[in-house]
């Protein structure tokens, strides 16, 4: 059975999926122009080195989206089940919002 930690999901909301090979800079303008259009985005990554490249691209898209005297981004980590090839794996699903 699929581990879902958020019930609460909206139907505008982008899904970015970041790999080990991902640059955190691209990634982090894709959450900024997301959070900028949605407020909200979701990034899942499957590996330890996907989710290093996660962590840094919100670490530069707060900087990109975060202005003096606006609240800060909130992010809320979970797990996230996947299939790919047949294969359930366990990655982390980031839920940033503005």
């Amino acid at each position: 059975m699929p581990r879902e930690v958020f019930a609460k999901k909206e139907a505008s909301m982008q899904i970015l999926k970041v790999a080990a090979t991902s640059n955190p800079k691209a990634v982090a303008g894709a959450i900024a122009g997301a959070l900028e259009e949605d407020g909200i985005v979701e990034a899942h990554a499957i590996g330890a080195g996907a989710v290093n490249q996660a962590v840094k691209a919100i670490a530069i898209a707060r900087r990109l989206v975060e202005r003096e005297g606006e609240a800060e981004i909130k992010v809320t980590p979970g797990f996230i089940d996947v299939e790919i090839g047949g294969e359930v794996k366990t990655g982390i699903r980031f839920v940033i919002e503005k």
